[in-house]
C-alpha cells in the first residue's frame, strides 16, 4: 500500500512540475511608466549653444558645431536667424526577452495572435555567451509633448507614439536574411576588423566614438549584423546597449531615422544611411533610471563602457529587462524672423 502511495505521490508531483516549469522558465513581462519629470536626466539636453556662444554647459560632452557665422538662412524656408544646438530627447527603446512586452508602458503585454522568438541566453563554450532580445522603437519628442516650449522649428513635432516592434520583423532573428540589409558584414567578420573595435572602445569611454570604425559598437562590441544576435553577451546592460545602437543603426538604414546635426542639418533633417555614431546620447529609464551623475555626468555616447556606469542595473526577474531615453544632435537654425 505504501508503495502504491509512493507512486502516486510521484506521479501527481511530476504533474505539477511538467505544468509549472514551463511557466518558471518563461521570461517574466516587466515595466514602469517613466516620469517625465524625475526619471529622465535633462542635463543630457546640454551643452546649449545660440549664435556661437554655450548659454549653458555644465560640464557635459558637445561635439563640434558648424563654424563661421553666428547667423544663418533658409532660403527654401523663407527663415533668417542665428545657430542653435543641443542635445534632445527623441527616441525611447526598450529591450525585452519576453515578446511584445511593452516595458515602457507599465509592462504592458500584446497578443497579437501569433508567436515571435522569444529572448534567449545560451553559452556556446565555456568562454563565450551569446543571446538575443526583442526591441521596441518609440517616438518619443519629450520637449514638445511636454509643451515646454511652443511655437519652435528646431524640436522634433509629434506625440508619443510605439513605432517598431522587432517581433514583426523577420530580419530581426536571422543572420542571413539581414545580409540583405547590411551585405558590408562580409567585409568585418574577420579578426583584424574586431581588433579594430578596442580604438572604438577606447575613444568611446574617454569621448565620443569613432565614425572611421563604423562597423564597431564601441566596449559593447560589433555593431553588425543589425540584429537581435548578440554573440559576445557580458551582461544585460551591455547587450541591451548593443541592442540599442543596432537599431538606431538600422533604423537610419531604413531611412526611418534621420541625422539633425553638422551644418547640413540646420534648415532640416536629412538622410544618413550609414549613421553617425557622435549624434546620439542616450541613458537608463529602466530598470533603475539613470539620472545619478558620475563625473558630472548622467548619460553617455554610443558605446560607453558599461563598467563606469552600468554596476547594479541588472538583477533577477524585474532588472532583465531594460529602457533608454535616446538624445539626438540638434543644429538648427532659429529664426529670428
Amino acid at each position: 500500500m505504501k508503495f502504491v502511495r509512493k507512486c502516486l505521490l510521484l506521479f501527481f508531483l511530476a504533474v505539477a512540475i511538467g505544468r509549472i516549469g514551463p511557466a518558471l522558465a518563461s521570461p517574466t513581462c516587466t515595466g514602469r511608466f517613466a516620469n517625465p519629470i524625475t526619471d529622465i536626466c535633462w542635463r543630457c539636453m546640454l551643452p546649449i549653444r545660440f549664435g556661437g556662444l554655450d548659454l549653458l554647459s555644465m560640464g557635459q560632452e558637445d561635439t563640434p558645431n558648424p563654424g563661421g557665422s553666428p547667423l544663418c538662412a533658409c532660403p527654401s524656408q523663407l527663415r533668417v536667424g542665428f545657430k542653435v544646438s543641443f542635445w534632445e530627447p527623441v527616441r525611447r527603446v526598450d529591450v525585452v526577452r519576453r515578446p511584445f512586452c511593452l516595458t515602457s508602458l507599465g509592462g504592458l503585454e500584446l497578443d497579437p495572435g501569433f508567436d515571435a522568438p522569444r529572448g534567449s541566453r545560451f553559452s556556446q563554450d565555456s568562454t563565450s555567451t551569446s543571446s538575443f532580445y526583442q526591441v521596441h522603437w518609440y517616438v518619443d519628442p519629450v520637449i514638445f509633448w511636454l509643451e515646454a516650449i511652443f511655437d519652435n522649428a528646431c524640436l522634433a513635432p509629434g506625440g508619443f507614439d510605439v513605432a517598431y516592434l522587432t517581433e514583426l520583423d523577420p530580419m530581426w532573428h536571422d543572420d542571413e536574411l539581414t545580409f540583405i540589409l547590411n551585405p558590408e558584414v562580409a567585409l568585418f567578420g574577420n579578426l583584424a576588423a574586431r581588433a579594430a573595435c578596442a580604438a572604438d572602445c577606447a575613444a568611446a569611454t574617454a569621448g565620443f566614438p569613432l565614425n572611421t570604425l563604423f562597423w564597431c559598437a564601441g566596449c559593447q562590441g560589433s555593431l553588425y549584423p543589425l540584429n537581435g544576435n548578440v554573440q559576445a553577451h557580458i551582461g544585460g546592460v551591455q547587450a541591451s546597449s548593443l541592442e540599442m545602437t543596432r537599431l538606431i543603426a538600422k533604423m537610419h538604414r531604413e531611412g526611418l531615422m534621420w541625422a539633425a546635426s553638422g551644418e547640413d542639418g540646420l534648415c532640416g533633417y536629412y538622410p544618413q544611411p550609414i549613421m553617425d555614431k557622435t549624434g546620439y546620447k542616450y541613458h537608463m529609464l529602466y530598470p533603475i533610471p539613470q539620472t545619478a551623475q558620475i563625473a558630472g555626468k548622467c548619460c553617455q555616447p554610443l558605446g560607453r563602457s558599461t563598467i563606469l556606469w552600468g554596476a547594479g542595473r541588472e538583477f533577477p526577474f524585474e532588472g532583465e529587462d531594460f529602457a533608454y531615453m535616446v538624445f539626438r544632435k540638434r543644429n538648427c537654425c532659429q529664426g529670428a524672423f
